[in-house]
């Protein structure tokens, strides 16, 4: 599966969401639609990012990154916020970011990795959305994220994949917790994930 992290300065916020600093969003409904929003969430170098692209055009929904969101705001890059304000500045602003897209719907949400540490945040995106986890094993994530600097560390002096071994550990239990549909995407292409989520998606999730 070929999801090497690419890392540009500046990423564009996906159609169907526009960044504002209140929860003033306005919601676009289809009549007769369900109004729901399909978030995906699970650690860096599962997919997320080019899976939600896919599933916004084939499910005929807008798309949000949350980190992309979240950089046009802060207006540099997440090390920099975080080097400058600190994690629980971070997890505050995704937090805020995560209620405001409970107000909104018919939308593919590309998750931040850690958008589960905190129950609020899921508490929101289920609100209105139905979750699915992709999932990838430790040498997999390893591999597909080994060139990404757009992430701060979350453990300090931990080598690379220590740290990844470490952070996924504690989050398992809560993307399992947090997720309706799970897919294992050790083996398959984006496609294949794109697919596999539509049917669950189709099937009435």
């Amino acid at each position: 599966m070929n999801l090497q992290v690419k890392n540009p300065a500046r990423p564009r916020v996906g159609a169907g969401f526009k960044p504002a600093p209140t929860t003033n969003i306005k919601v676009n409904r289809p009549r007769g639609d369900p109004p729901l929003n399909l978030v995906l969430i699970g650690y860096r170098g599962t997919g997320k990012t080019e899976v939600s692209k896919l599933l916004g055009k084939r499910l005929s929904m807008g798309r949000v990154g949350m980190d992309e969101v979240l950089v046009e705001r802060f207006g540099k890059s997440i090390p920099e916020f975080v080097r400058e304000r600190g994690w629980d500045a971070f997890r505050d602003t995704e937090s805020q970011l995560a209620r405001e897209l409970a107000l909104s719907d018919r939308l593919v949400v590309d998750c931040g990795g850690g958008v589960v540490v905190r129950e609020e945040n899921v508490a929101a995106l289920r609100e209105r959305g139905r979750v699915v986890w992709l999932k990838a094993t430790v040498p997999t994530i390893a591999n597909r994220i080994s060139g990404d600097s757009q992430r701060p560390s979350l453990t300090g002096g931990k080598s690379f994949l220590e740290e990844i071994e470490e952070v996924l550990a504690r989050r398992l239990t809560l993307y399992e917790k947090a997720s309706d549909y799970s897919v294992d995407t050790d083996s398959l292409g984006v496609s294949e994930v794109v697919e596999d989520v539509v049917a669950w998606w189709n099937r009435g999730h």
